[in-house]
């Protein structure tokens, strides 16, 4: 069953989600490799707290309202309606994060999607390798499947002049900010407001990813999936409810991911907010998605995958 996704899936008979290989990316690795070197090499020799702080800032700000509220919740799965200058402006602070831009996360997420949800896919969807080698997958290189499906942008989506500038632009979006924090903290502030900024928020979202499709506790099952997703308890704040991944694959158009009393999801809290004040509304919940005859609940919610 074809789950809320922004793209429209095109498949074919000799379309296969196990056939392929992954071949490093120059460009990504350079992006990624790039960031993090100098956020090792410069973090330590220009911390202070004062940077610290503005870390901790903006990569909430880009996390929080950006990455999960933006990119993830409405730009991909369209879990709540806004004024589209809202939604321009969360996507924008997503494309900050530096994964990609808006198109590129959509194209990204939703081959994954697919992936995932067939009876068998390649590793590096199902992230069944070992850490180190998913680690150089997932933030260096890319996959080349032989069959490939293909994902169409609709129309609208496609010819938005917005999201068409900033998918051309998406890496150059940090030297604005580069510029700013320069000339308000000087080269600290640039290390530590983009560079450690950018590796941490990609390796985080490498790291929870991995894990949260390879162990963890699980309250559903997608039955004939190839890949479960799990809750990873231990990182609801710092993920901003995005680790509440078994929710997620169970309810993919659900605007709210913790699902449960206990499962801290900030992202749904500022959510509420929004909608408190009037800029977000139509919010989607699991009792609004349509019933999936391939989803059923489990009775004991702690099931490790068993793929190591």
């Amino acid at each position: 069953m074809k789950t809320e996704v922004s793209t429209i899936e095109l498949v074919s008979a000799k379309t296969n989600p196990l056939l392929g290989h992954v071949v490093w990316s120059p460009s990504k690795s350079a992006w990624y490799l790039g960031v993090s070197f100098t956020a090792l090499i410069a973090g330590p020799l220009t911390f202070s707290w004062q940077n610290f702080v503005l870390f901790l800032v903006l990569s909430a700000v880009t996390l929080c309202l950006g990455h999960s509220l933006g990119i993830h919740r409405k730009l991909i799965h369209r879990s709540y309606e806004s004024p589209k200058w809202l939604e321009y402006l969360l996507v924008y602070l997503g494309s900050l994060v530096g994964m990609a831009g808006p198109f590129g996360m959509l194209r990204t997420h939703d081959l994954r999607d697919w992936a995932q949800r067939q009876k068998g896919c390649h590793d590096y969807f199902a992230h069944r390798q070992s850490f180190w080698r998913d680690a150089w997958w997932q933030l260096n290189c890319e996959i080349e499947l032989e069959n490939p499906p293909r994902f169409l942008l609709p129309e609208a989506l496609a010819q938005d002049k917005f999201y068409r500038a900033l998918e051309r632009t998406w890496m150059l979006q940090q030297l604005p900010w580069m510029l700013l924090l320069g000339w308000m903290g000087g080269f600290g502030g640039v290390v530590w407001g983009v560079c450690v900024r950018v590796a941490v928020s990609l390796t985080g979202h490498w790291w929870v990813g991995h894990y949260a499709h390879r162990r963890g506790h699980r309250t559903y099952h997608v039955n004939e999936a190839s890949v479960q997703g799990f809750n990873v308890r231990w990182c609801g704040l710092i993920t901003f409810g995005e680790c509440w991944h078994n929710n997620h694959h169970a309810y993919p158009g659900s605007a709210k991911l913790g699902l449960q009393p206990d499962q801290l999801d900030p992202g749904w809290g500022v959510l509420r907010v929004l909608q408190t004040v009037g800029l977000v509304w139509n919010i989607k919940l699991p009792q609004d998605i349509p019933a999936r005859k391939e989803l059923r609940k489990i009775e004991k919610g702690l099931i490790a995958c068993s793929e190591f």
